[in-house]
């Protein structure tokens, strides 16, 4: 009877470390590349991760808030934000790097911050989002007032590339790949690379985190080994997309309504590889410090220790 009950704790125990299925919501877009080797069965782990792919970061919180999602694929900004307003949310690593860039017409030159005096600039979504506090850092940097010496209008990205192609705007700061769209044919050049010009200003490598692998505490208390299991076969996902960018990009192309060819070549100014939060902590916390001390209303405060995975 005791041997019994010990086996049955051993079953007990092992189903709670080793979840057999989880949920993993990602970002539609060029962050669905790395991740398509799961989806289509070409990468596989112990458990089963089923993708669900969101649209917009009000679609991934509700999704979080109604605990549909045991891990998140999320801006690194917004599982902050989602961690100071209580949301019991950890970062397991960083896999984006590099993808923004100020892009300029044919019509026009930029020499610094201070060249776009009395000029108006276009960037994706809204204020707050990673670029547009990127911008409003290094404008405050060079003695430029945002909004005052400088305008800075948010569109849709597909709607920015459309106006500066048309030649209705000369500055975008953009991420890729609608970078590439917006230059692609001899429509403009990159006038800035955002992320050398941050490591420049932090002494820092050319790189900013921008993206990372979350995952919901309770989940990680109950099924710690499938924590570890996730995070490996997401990081052979990345690393097989590196490795296999065309058959990656095969892959990702029902997804994404953007031709192969544009994102082959914005790949080559996108970095993603994965990196544990262990060994890039201190660029987060660089990033994030940065980012509550420019705009405080977006990034109302730092996170503790408890929002770091390791």
């Amino acid at each position: 009877m005791k041997r019994i009950i010990l086996l049955l704790l051993i079953l007990i125990i092992s189903t709670v470390a080793l979840a057999q299925s989880v949920t993993f919501i990602n970002p539609l877009g060029p962050t669905t590349i790395p991740i398509a080797p799961i989806m289509k069965g070409v990468i596989t782990g112990n458990a089963t991760i089923n993708v669900k792919l969101w649209q917009s970061s009000d679609e991934a919180i509700a999704m979080i808030a109604a605990k549909q999602a045991d891990f998140a694929v999320l801006p690194v900004t917004l599982g902050a934000i989602l961690y100071s307003k209580g949301i019991k949310i950890s970062l397991l690593g960083v896999y984006e790097w590099n993808v923004f860039y100020l892009v300029v017409s044919n019509n026009a030159t930029f020499t610094g911050w201070k060249s776009l005096v009395g000029k108006a600039i276009y960037t994706p979504e809204g204020r707050g989002q990673t670029v547009d506090i990127l911008m409003r850092y290094m404008m405050a940097q060079d003695g430029v007032m945002p909004d005052k010496d400088v305008k800075i209008y948010y569109l849709q990205p597909q709607e920015i590339v459309a106006l500066f192609r048309s030649g209705k705007i000369d500055y975008a700061a953009l991420p890729e790949p609608f970078v590439t769209m917006a230059i692609s044919g001899g429509y403009g050049k990159i006038a800035l690379d955002f992320q050398k010009a941050w490591g420049e200003e932090m002494h820092l490598p050319a790189r900013i985190p921008i993206a990372g692998l979350f995952v919901m505490d309770n989940f990680a208390q109950l099924h710690p080994q499938t924590v570890t299991d996730v995070e490996q076969t997401f990081e052979k996902s990345i690393d097989w997309m590196n490795q296999n960018i065309d058959q990656a990009l095969e892959l990702s192309k029902s997804y994404l309504a953007i031709p192969i060819p544009i994102l082959k070549e914005s790949m080559q100014r996108t970095s993603f590889y994965y990196v544990p939060v262990s060994q890039c902590k201190a660029d987060v916390e660089t990033f994030l410090s940065k980012l509550n001390e420019l705009y405080p209303e977006g990034m109302p405060s730092v996170p503790g220790e408890g929002f770091y995975g390791d």
